[in-house]
């Protein structure tokens, strides 16, 4: 075979493994879009369909009623990742990745069409509950399953950049879910917003799931999980193995999540709602300054992750925590009833957490072999996300129920010294 064949095979060969690893790249990270799209939509469209599904008449009670639910789903998050988890462990990363994007776009669907408290009184948010339920039990698996598949398909010295893209999801999804809200708003009466316009959000996330679904029936599993298959590894208890051998890892990964999910949920997600109720700023020019600060955190992502790749993980965690331990609170007095103040405290923000976020899926891959991998991340991820996330809406509108809102300031600043001291004693992964 002459050189010019042998060039040509080299060629060929190094196109088909590029192609493999970026369909591998665009079926892990679609579950995580389509997760943080419907999750976004219920936080986005709460304003508009609390109503349908509560008896009270007080707006505020409304609100808080239906955080109250969006908790609920968060806290099915660590029975998700358990279970989830455990069977991408034994059964392989797509199949856990395909059975979770079944059960988000399930649920969704189910939201869509709920009738409403006027028709079946308290059925109507016992549905909805449940529904949320089970996006929380989908949700739990989805980010420690793809994370792994991510990270495993990732080529030499470049994890935490092709792992960053999971967190280009998130921003992906919950900035596509921002985009639609901010048009309908602007667009739509309240009237049909009210109506049909949040049923409309939430079918749209249901066809995004099928669509999800049947791109993650076309790809093949890692070459990780292949191997601990072939070589008759693959435990049979997954969850027990890691609680038995990683106690220290999985609450490692509990830390390092604790802040930033708190304030992805904070900065990303609830804020039009919360800034709406106090300082008065327009719910839609509050929605807009936060689509534009999300599409910052999510450019900046693979930037952040080939930054952890060539440094290393901890530097660009520590400036998250530390940087945004001393910047929460000046950056919310600032904001006031403009849309440019929104936009400024966000868009700092947004900055911030992508050193954070970058590094996320990778360090926490890291922290577990690749037999129990999925659990180990989904487990103490999904109790963090379930904690911390779940919770940040819910206090901050009880804080401004009972104008107390310091003290919501005060746990988020001590979230994020928690985390700095959790990366200041954690060992440097990148070079494992």
């Amino acid at each position: 075979m002459g050189t010019a064949d042998r060039r040509g095979l080299t060629i060929s060969s190094t196109l088909a493994v590029t192609a493999r690893r970026g369909r591998a790249l665009f079926a892990g990270t679609i579950g995580n879009l389509v997760e943080w799209f419907d999750w976004s939509i219920y936080a986005f469209f709460l304003p508009y369909f609390a109503a349908s599904f509560s008896p009270s008449g007080d707006r505020i009670a409304q609100l808080l009623a239906g955080f109250l639910i969006f908790a609920i789903g968060f806290f099915m998050r660590p029975l998700g990742g358990a279970l989830l988890g455990s069977y991408a462990d034994r059964h392989g990363r797509r199949a856990g990745m395909t059975l979770g994007i079944a059960l988000m776009a399930g649920a969704s669907l189910v939201i869509a069409l709920v009738p409403d408290y006027t028709r079946i009184g308290l059925a109507a948010p016992l549905v909805l509950t449940l529904a949320r339920c089970v996006q929380g039990l989908s949700a739990g698996g989805e980010f420690g399953i793809s994370s792994a598949y991510l990270v495993e398909n990732a080529p030499p010295g470049r994890r935490a950049w092709a792992g960053s893209f999971q967190q280009v999801s998130v921003g992906a999804g919950t900035l596509l879910a921002s985009l639609l809200a901010a048009v309908m708003f602007l667009r739509l009466p309240d009237a049909a917003l009210m109506t049909w316009g949040w049923r409309a959000a939430f079918g749209l996330g249901a066809i995004l799931g099928l669509l999800g679904l049947w791109l993650r029936l076309a790809v093949p599993d890692t070459a990780s999980f292949d191997r601990i298959r072939q070589e008759g590894r693959v435990a049979s208890r997954p969850l027990a193995k890691v609680l038995r051998e990683h106690p220290r890892e999985v609450l490692r990964v509990i830390g390092m999540v604790a802040a930033g999910t708190a304030l992805v949920q904070f900065w990303f997600v609830s804020l039009p709602s919360i800034m709406h109720l106090r300082t008065g700023v327009e719910l839609a020019d509050a929605q807009l300054a936060t689509m534009v600060g999300l599409a910052a955190f999510t450019v900046l992502q693979p930037v952040s992750g080939w930054l952890s790749d060539r440094f290393g993980r901890r530097p660009l965690l520590l400036t998250f925590a530390l940087g945004s331990a001393v910047s929460f609170v000046p950056m919310l007095s600032t904001v006031g009833m403009t849309m440019s103040s929104v936009l400024v405290a966000v868009a700092v923000n947004a900055v911030l957490l992508a050193a954070y976020a970058g590094s996320l899926a990778a360090v926490m891959a890291e922290q577990f072999p690749a037999e129990v991998r999925t659990a180990g991340i989904s487990l103490p991820y999904g109790v963090a996300v379930a904690v911390f996330g779940g919770l940040t809406p819910v206090l901050a509108t009880a804080s401004l129920q009972f104008d107390l809102f310091w003290v919501f300031q005060a746990v988020m600043v001590a979230l994020c010294l928690i985390s700095a001291v959790v990366f200041w004693r954690m060992p440097e992964t990148s070079g494992t």
